[in-house]
């Protein structure tokens, strides 16, 4: 990829010649030496070993991404691919990884804008003085442990190689290497969730942390309630924001702060409605590690701190849904089973209460599935650097496989009783219900991740009180 003229704004001021020289003169060696490699950078060594074995004797392609625009001159923070980050370590934009047939690794990078054009002080983008420092080459080598290059190289680094791009990631990649593009490329993406789906023991340990900031999260958001009262949803969730921000690197999607009759909405996201007594509050959140690891906790609270019959009644249905469905847990069984297992009670919660239109077991029927129009989605998906993740890899692997210690996995079965559903009663329209635990797989069993919150209705009630106290 070529060295681009700087990115400046329609408005910027002209710069003189003697202003150009005068900028890049009088400026203190400030590279960072004697660097150590960081805690990852061996465990994505290992990971690239990983994927190497299975294109062994191909070139491989993965790049970081750039920017994205958000409006006019204004950027999105950038987030890289969470391929990129699992095999690298490396967080920056405009990165890309190329491992040679022979396994050797080369990571190209944009980096840091020296003090020798003005780059520096003029491109809003990636200059030092508009956007921060970036390493330098010697550093992100240092700490990632990998051979870096600059990435205007990237064009003249193995030319004629069988090679294999993750594509639609950089679209000025995807551009550079187009004479390669193939059905290789998808095969690659693939697998690179493949090998994704059983976590390493740092990876674990990242995701615990995730959970403890979550966890501390949903804490502040009970504190916060008597000021929601007064605003509304938009409060909890900059709460929430606030911690995932002080502790981690961001919110790992959009927070889901449900009230009402918002519950009854899997992904209500506009989080701008009232928060009333008398109510419940759906939320579900999670919080992203600085190392871009993220939980995905969902627990129902009520608002007043107290259940009535009816929503305990409920709630205490997705529980004995959500404890069946972790009963199942354990390496070697189907990925859908604890999905099975935790539609079986609930199917017969929804008999007893008068809703299905027959009996649990022909709503249960693969022909059927009517019990569907209240439970609407799966009980659960993989997590990790993505909260949905390795969405990408074979469903043989996946959704229609067996889980392995190493799994990290979301257990949440839910009910949702929309507000203009006349084929119910009038008291459980506009009420959702949904506890999710974060799970990790272990070689006999089931771990739960997210344990340090409450999950019985007098356990929620208890602990709210203490909370807020």
């Amino acid at each position: 990829m070529t060295r681009a003229e700087p990115h400046t704004g329609s408005h910027d001021l002209p710069v003189s010649p003697a202003l150009a020289q005068f900028m890049r003169s009088g400026w203190a060696d400030s590279e960072q030496r004697g660097l150590a490699a960081d805690d990852v950078a061996a465990w994505a060594a290992a990971r690239r070993g990983r994927l190497h074995a299975r294109f062994a004797g191909e070139r491989l392609v993965v790049p970081s991404g750039g920017y994205q625009r958000r409006s006019n001159d204004q950027s999105y923070r950038f987030r890289p691919h969470s391929a990129y980050t699992w095999l690298t370590g490396d967080q920056s934009s405009d990165g890309v990884l190329v491992i040679e047939p022979d396994g050797d690794a080369t990571l190209f990078l944009r980096p840091r804008s020296d003090r020798r054009s003005g780059e520096f002080f003029r491109d809003r983008v990636y200059g030092e003085l508009w956007a921060g420092r970036r390493p330098t080459l010697a550093e992100s080598r240092a700490r990632l442990a990998l051979p870096t290059r600059h990435v205007a190289e990237l064009a003249s680094a193995g030319a004629g190689t069988p090679t294999r791009v993750l594509r639609r990631v950089d679209p000025r990649v995807d551009a550079l290497l187009a004479d390669v593009a193939g059905p290789g490329d998808a095969e690659l993406d693939a697998v690179l969730a493949e090998l994704r789906l059983v976590k390493d023991a740092w990876e674990i340990a990242q995701i615990e942390q995730a959970v403890a900031i979550t966890t501390r999260g949903f804490e502040d958001v009970v504190r916060a309630l008597p000021t929601a009262r007064r605003t509304s949803e938009r409060c909890l969730e900059g709460v929430f924001w606030q911690r995932a921000r002080l502790e981690g690197n961001d919110v790992g999607y959009h927070s889901i702060v449900a009230a009402g009759a918002h519950a009854a909405t899997l992904h209500w996201i506009d989080n701008d409605g009232p928060v009333r007594d008398g109510d419940l509050l759906l939320f579900d959140a999670g919080a992203e590690t600085r190392s871009l690891y993220t939980a995905d906790v969902t627990r129902v609270l009520p608002i007043s701190g107290r259940f009535t019959p009816l929503q305990r009644d409920l709630y205490e249905l997705c529980r004995r849904a959500n404890d069946a469905a972790l009963s199942c847990l354990t390496p070697g069984i189907e990925f859908r089973a604890f999905h099975r297992a935790a539609m079986i009670v609930l199917a017969h919660g929804l008999a007893d209460l008068g809703v299905l239109p027959c009996s649990p077991e022909q709503a249960l029927a693969k022909d059927s599935g009517l019990y569907r129009r209240w439970t609407l989605c799966g009980s659960g998906h993989m997590l990790g650097l993505d909260v949905h993740d390795c969405a990408a890899a074979p469903s043989g692997a996946y959704l229609e496989g067996r889980l392995e210690a190493g799994n990290v996995l979301t257990v949440e079965p839910g009910l949702y009783f929309q507000a203009d559903d006349e084929l119910i009663p009038a008291e459980l329209r506009g009420l959702g219900m949904r506890i999710e635990e974060d799970v990790v797989i272990t070689d006999d069993g089931y771990r739960v991740l997210s344990d340090g919150l409450p999950r019985r209705a007098d356990d929620v009630e208890s602990w709210m009180h203490r909370v807020a106290s």
